[in-house]
């Protein structure tokens, strides 16, 4: 079962170490995200939405050791949450999700449930640091 945590204790995983995989689209990303985080998204935006991105598990695979810690985030907690169960199932260990996502969780109506890493105002970028967008994680693989 994976572990989801605040973005407080997402912010004091990575200040321990852990690796923060950002799980939202490429537009979202470019839009704002965890300083330092990749992109690697589940879903990709396209002209009739969302759809599966084929290659998500095989560049996470490529790009991270089964053993590495990563804390999993979106854009309010669900489509991380089934990128960590993901992950699990294929041998990941240490991996926890970040469950308030980017803008916070929210109930069916809308309303916000708990802030997400924006709105508790942690360490964000636009840009992608080198290596870590998901054109560059995606090449040869």
């Amino acid at each position: 079962m994976v572990e989801r945590i605040s973005p407080k204790q997402a912010m004091a995983r990575l200040e321990e170490g852990w690796t923060y995989v950002d799980v939202r689209s490429v537009p979202e990303f470019e839009q704002g995200h965890p300083a330092g985080a990749y992109n690697v998204p589940l879903m990709h935006m396209g002209a009739a939405g969302m759809a599966p991105n084929p290659e998500f598990l095989s560049v996470m695979q490529e790009r991270f050791p089964t053993d590495a810690r990563l804390v999993l985030g979106c854009r309010s907690g669900a489509r991380s949450l089934r990128a960590a169960e993901m992950l699990e199932a294929a041998g990941f260990e240490h991996v926890v999700d970040q469950r308030a996502g980017w803008d916070g969780a929210r109930d069916p109506f809308g309303r916000e449930l708990e802030p997400g890493w924006r709105g508790e105002g942690l360490a964000s970028a636009m840009e992608a640091e080198p290596g870590r967008s998901w054109d560059a994680l995606s090449k040869g693989v």
